[in-house]
Order: C-alpha cells, then sequence, then structure tokens
C-alpha cells in the first residue's frame, strides 16, 4: 500500500491562462471568423476548475449547442498542441519539491481538463519521470471528487492528499475521503480552515505536518 500526493493543474502547478487564451483566440480567427468574441486570460482564469461543458457554455453562451461542441473540440486539440510546444507559466520551485517529495510519496495528478491537456505538460517541461497516474474530466466525464478516488484506488493508495487552489478542490477532496491542502497562491479561496501553503516550497514540511502515512 503507498502514500500519496496528488494535484490538481491550474492555480496550483503552473498559469496556462494566458496561453490558452492565445490558442482559442488562433482558432476562433482560422475557423470561426463570424463568432465576434475575443478571449483573454481573465476570461480564463474566470471558468478555471470548471468542467469542460460548464466552461463552454460561460465563455460561448450565444453559440447554439452542437457547433459550441465542434468548437470546444477545435480549441482544446489545438490548445494541447500549443501548450506541449509553448508551455505555460510554472510555478517557482515545482521540479525540485517534486524531487523531494518523490522519495517519500507517490505524486499524481487529477483535473477538470481535456484529455490531453496533463500530457501536454508533462510533455513540455519533461515532468512525466514524476508522476505515476494522471485522470481527468475529459477521460471519463466523471467529477474530480470521482477521479481522485479512482486514482486512489487503482493505485492503493493507502492515505493520500489533495493539493488544489479552489473551492472545487476542497469539495472533490471531501468527495473522495482524502486529505487536503490548498495552494494559497493559486486562483482561489477556501471557506473552512484548512492546512495550507503560501508557495510549492512549504509543501513537504505541510505534507508532513498533516501526517500523510504509508
Amino acid at each position: 500500500m503507498r502514500k500519496g500526493i496528488i494535484f490538481d493543474m491550474d492555480g496550483t502547478l503552473w498559469d496556462s491562462a494566458e496561453q490558452v487564451a492565445e490558442s482559442w483566440n488562433a482558432v476562433l480567427k482560422q475557423k470561426y471568423k463570424d463568432i465576434n468574441v475575443r478571449i483573454t486570460a481573465e476570461d480564463m482564469y474566470r471558468v478555471m476548475g470548471k468542467t469542460m461543458d460548464v466552461l463552454g457554455r460561460i465563455i460561448f453562451p450565444d453559440v447554439e449547442d452542437e457547433r459550441r461542441e465542434k468548437l470546444l473540440l477545435d480549441c482544446y486539440q489545438y490548445e494541447n498542441e500549443y501548450l506541449s510546444e509553448h508551455g505555460g507559466k510554472l510555478y517557482p520551485d515545482l521540479e525540485e519539491v517534486w524531487q523531494q517529495l518523490s522519495e517519500d510519496y507517490d505524486l499524481y495528478i487529477v483535473s477538470n481538463c481535456q484529455k490531453g491537456y496533463i500530457e501536454a505538460f508533462l510533455e513540455y517541461f519533461g515532468f512525466g519521470k514524476y508522476i505515476k497516474d494522471t485522470e481527468c474530466y475529459g477521460n471519463n466525464e466523471k467529477s474530480k471528487g470521482e477521479n481522485i478516488r479512482l486514482v486512489v484506488e487503482r493505485n492503493q493508495i493507502k492515505d493520500a492528499v489533495y493539493v488544489g487552489d479552489i473551492q472545487g478542490d476542497y469539495d472533490a477532496s471531501k468527495e473522495a475521503g482524502v486529505k487536503f491542502i490548498h495552494a494559497a497562491y493559486g486562483f482561489g479561496t477556501i471557506d473552512d480552515e484548512v492546512p495550507y501553503i503560501n508557495s510549492l516550497k512549504e509543501l513537504p514540511e505541510v505534507v508532513e505536518k498533516i501526517g500523510v502515512e504509508a
């Protein structure tokens, strides 16, 4: 049986809002010139952590459902290609912290993102060697809580903590029955008293403090 640290993506490991907005605008310019929408990084911050279907309705509320679905598929496909080539803004000290943590813990990623997004992140930075398993909404359309539980079960993790930055991450950790650490440097706040970090460098100490045990 293993002990694991499961990470959220956006607002926890990196900030890709600017790059995602750039990639989506490129798709709109090339394939959907009649849709008068210009996406900004602020638009992306507004929908971070939401599932793909909800995100699409917020950003493209006036686009008919069937066409919106095709638009989102095009945006997500190009986004993955763009991020695998250009990356995003990595939060400081991530690799050093992962090197340290991986000596005692197995590391995982669970996100509400599309299929291929986590892979683009790992490919760009060469981080695949640190991550034992990943799961996302785009793979199975399951909630984040369900996917955290799925990763715990299939990797036989005895004790786990989820590291995330928004209220939805905390709610998902409770749904999955795992511990939680708030990445307070990220995009959101938590309506409860929870362990937190103000930078990734603080994570090893806080994980040890809350007692993630084998």
